[in-house]
C-alpha cells in the first residue's frame, strides 16, 4: 500500500487514530483541484501535497508579479514574470515527488468548467474575483462536488464549506449572496490591500477542510460561515441557512447551466461608469486639446511612485469632504492603479450631483502600458 519511504513521511499521519493507515490511504486515493495558484492556492497547495493528497489539480493563467510575493509563497523573486503554474509544480515536485500534480493552464469558464472540475474529488476556491466565484458555485452545484471557498480583504478573511451531496441542507454561495455586485465597485488586492500572512491563515484552514472532508472526520463547516478579523485576532462564526428559494439550489432553480460569467459581472451600458469611461488614448486627447480637472484617487505613496504629469492627488478616503472644493461645471477625469477605487469616486461625485465626469478605463496601469 505505502512504500517505505511513504511511511516514513507520512509516519505523524499514521500516530494518528483519526487517521491511521486506512486514513492516509484515502488520501492518497484522493483528488482535489486548487482554482488559483496565489494567496490562498499557495498555503492550500503545500499543505495538501505535504498531506499526501493522490492527485493535485492547479488551474491558473497568470505570471507572478512582484507584488505577489509577500503574500504567495508559493513563488519566489527568481519566479518573477514565470507562469505560476511551473513555480508551483516546480516547488510542489520537490516538497513530495508521491504526489501527482496537473496544471490547467487556462481560466476557468463556462465552456470548460465542468470538463477541469468533474475530474476531482473536491473543489477548493482560491480565486480574487466574483466572476469566477459564482462560476465555481454553480457549476458545483451542478456536479454535486464540495466547494471549499475562502476569501480575503485588507485584515480579514472567510472560509466556509458547500457540500449539497453531504449535506442536504448545505447552503450554496448563492444563498446568502444570489446575484454579483457590479466589479467597479469590488475592490481587490490590487485595490484595497491585504495582509500578507491572511491569505497563508485563511488558505491553511480551506486545506483542513478538504482533509477533514476526504478523512470524514471532524465537523465541517458545512452551514456555518467562518469569520477571521487579524486586527482583533478574533474568530466568530455565523450559521447560513439553504435559501429555499436560492436560484441554483433552490427549490425552483433557475440556473440550470453554466453561463458567461465575465460578461454577467460587467456592468451593461447603462451602467453610469461604463459611459464614463475614457481608454488611454481619449485621455490623451482630451488632455492634449483642452483643460480638464484630472484627479489621482490612489494614496500619496502611491502618487509619488507614479502619476499622470499634471493631475491632483486627492485619495478615495477623503474625497468625500473635498468636494465642497471642487468646481461641479469643470470637466473631472478620475483615475487609479487598475480602474476600481476611480469607479467608486465616480458614483460618489455622481451622488453630490456632479456630471461631467469620467474616469480612466484599466486606471494608470492601463496608462503606462498603452504609452
Amino acid at each position: 500500500m505505502f512504500s517505505t519511504e511513504e511511511y516514513e513521511r507520512y509516519s505523524r499521519h499514521l500516530l494518528l487514530p483519526e487517521v491511521g493507515e486506512a486514513g492516509q490511504n484515502k488520501l492518497k486515493n484522493a483528488s482535489v483541484c486548487i482554482v488559483g495558484a496565489g494567496g490562498l492556492g499557495s498555503p492550500a497547495l503545500y499543505y495538501l501535497a505535504a498531506a499526501g493528497i493522490g492527485r493535485l489539480g492547479i488551474v491558473d493563467f497568470d505570471t507572478v508579479d512582484r507584488t505577489n510575493l509577500h503574500r504567495q509563497i508559493l513563488h519566489a523573486t527568481p519566479d518573477i514574470g514565470r507562469p505560476k503554474l511551473d513555480s508551483a509544480h516546480e516547488k510542489l515536485a520537490a516538497m513530495n515527488p508521491n504526489v501527482r500534480l496537473e496544471l490547467h493552464r487556462t481560466r476557468i469558464t463556462s465552456q470548460n468548467a465542468f470538463e477541469i472540475l468533474g475530474g476531482y474529488d473536491i473543489i477548493l476556491d482560491g480565486t480574487d474575483n466574483f466572476a469566477t466565484r459564482y462560476l465555481l458555485n454553480d457549476a458545483c452545484v451542478l456536479l454535486h462536488k464540495p466547494l471549499v471557498y475562502g476569501s480575503i480583504f485588507r485584515f480579514e478573511g472567510q472560509v466556509t464549506v458547500f457540500d449539497a451531496a453531504r449535506d442536504p441542507k448545505s447552503p450554496c454561495y448563492r444563498c446568502f449572496y444570489p446575484t454579483p455586485p457590479p466589479p467597479e465597485l469590488i475592490p481587490n488586492c490590487a485595490e484595497a490591500g491585504v495582509l500578507g500572512v491572511l491569505p497563508g491563515i485563511i488558505g491553511s484552514l480551506q486545506a483542513a477542510e478538504a482533509l477533514k472532508l476526504i478523512l470524514g472526520i471532524g465537523q465541517p463547516l458545512i452551514g456555518r460561515f467562518m469569520l477571521f478579523d487579524a486586527l482583533a485576532m478574533r474568530f466568530s462564526e455565523i450559521r447560513i441557512p439553504k435559501n429555499k428559494n436560492c436560484p441554483v439550489c433552490g427549490e425552483h432553480p433557475t440556473v440550470t447551466e453554466l453561463i458567461d460569467y465575465d460578461e454577467f459581472c460587467t456592468p451593461q451600458s447603462s451602467s453610469p461608469s461604463h459611459i464614463h469611461e475614457l481608454e488611454p488614448a481619449e485621455l490623451r486627447e482630451l488632455l492634449a486639446t483642452r483643460t480638464i480637472l484630472l484627479i489621482d484617487v490612489r494614496e500619496p505613496w502611491e502618487h509619488a511612485q507614479s502619476h499622470i504629469e499634471g493631475s491632483r492627488l486627492i485619495p478615495l478616503g477623503t474625497l468625500a469632504e473635498h468636494t465642497h472644493a471642487l468646481d461641479a461645471s469643470q470637466e473631472i477625469v478620475l483615475y487609479c492603479a487598475s480602474g476600481g477605487r476611480s469607479a467608486k469616486a465616480l458614483h460618489l461625485l455622481n451622488e453630490r450631483g456632479f456630471s461631467n465626469v469620467k474616469h480612466l478605463r484599466g486606471g494608470i496601469r492601463a496608462w503606462f502600458n498603452q504609452a
